[in-house]
């Protein structure tokens, strides 16, 4: 452990308590116990800036505004509300969960009652135990991460099993059991706002005259991460097809990217039809793990072509009704410079 890793004073949790008094962010799932609209939060906002999902929270919240109405939802209503968010299995889950939950008559009230739900994983049961609940229960994210690894100097990388441990355990020491909510939220704020991962405000930090890695320069490259993402990259070929004021999609089968989602005719590029003009080449789209380069392409063929079975002729202007890929929106988006004729 490093050598400034002093706790015991309680000084660290102080400071950021009185921090986060005067900056903590507003936010309208922080009006309340309530641990659905909690729980929501905390799902939407996964791998999600706050500003991009604060209005998908809001819809939820207005069309559900009852774990027990979500759990009724279609998952295709569901995955159109929760369209241009992204991972999707995050919508799939979040369904899944809350059914579990009015199976069971209401949210489970401990950590280990909340892992056990669809899609919860360790952060977002100890965000829900500690903020709705109260229990006292630390969270560990990438914010809570560069704060302890850059105060404490630990060099430990962050996603190893020993890091993970040691983060874990350092974090549930350091939590006040009596204020664990306004401390979790106040050490993810903090790191959101004020330790950044980039061009941190270290001169206006509360906590500068403790930090090991300011003090010893090494700000910049804390926490420590080992490098094990393998990005591959793949082609796709679209072909929006028209016919008559109809267009033809499909839905997306388990097993791959965009599970349940919709999308036009999908073809090698061996395939393409003669007549089809080229919308958009080489639109480039960055998931976690992979690349997509796709190839958009528009048909409109006099008569209606047979396409696999598993395609369903819709009129155009029903699509919005169709939960889509980001991607997909994109490439209709370029489709905007060839009218229907």
């Amino acid at each position: 452990m490093p050598t400034n890793y002093h706790i015991s004073d309680g000084r660290f949790a102080h400071t950021l308590l009185n921090w986060f008094r005067a900056n903590g962010r507003q936010l309208p799932w922080r009006e309340t116990t309530d641990p659905y609209a909690i729980w929501l939060s905390e799902i939407i906002l996964q791998q999600t800036r706050i500003e991009q999902g604060l209005p998908y929270w809001q819809r939820f919240m207005q069309r559900w505004p009852t774990v027990d109405m979500l759990a009724t939802a279609n998952e295709d209503d569901v995955l159109r509300q929760w369209q241009g968010l992204g991972y999707y299995s995050r919508a799939r889950n979040l369904l899944v969960a809350a059914r579990q939950i009015a199976a069971g008559g209401g949210f489970p009230t401990t950590y280990e009652g909340l892992r056990k739900l669809k899609g919860v994983g360790d952060y977002t049961a100890a965000a829900v135990a500690s903020i709705a609940f109260g229990q006292p229960v630390a969270v560990v994210d990438g914010n809570v991460y560069r704060v302890l690894a850059r105060h404490f100097l630990i060099f430990t990388p962050i996603n190893s099993t020993d890091g993970k441990h040691l983060f874990r355990q350092l974090a549930q020491e350091l939590l006040p059991e009596n204020e664990a909510s306004a401390y979790n939220q106040a050490l993810m704020d903090f790191g959101a706002m004020q330790c950044v991962p980039r061009s941190p405000q270290c001169a206006q930090c509360p906590l500068a005259d403790t930090c090991g890695a300011l003090a010893t320069g090494r700000v910049a490259v804390l926490p420590m991460k080992n490098r094990t993402l393998n990005i591959r990259t793949r082609q796709l070929v679209y072909v929006y097809v028209r016919h008559q004021g109809q267009t033809a999609i499909h839905r997306r089968e388990a097993g791959d990217i965009w599970q349940g989602l919709w999308e036009p005719w999908l073809i090698s590029a061996e395939e393409l039809p003669a007549g089809a003009r080229l919308v958009k080449k080489g639109i480039r789209h960055v998931l976690t793990h992979r690349v997509i380069l796709a190839d958009f392409y528009l048909w409109e063929p006099d008569e209606r072509p047979v396409l696999p079975a598993s395609y369903q002729w819709i009129n155009e202007q029903e699509i919005d009704n169709y939960a889509l890929p980001r991607l997909i929106e994109r490439l209709l988006e370029a489709l905007g410079n060839y009218p229907s004729r």
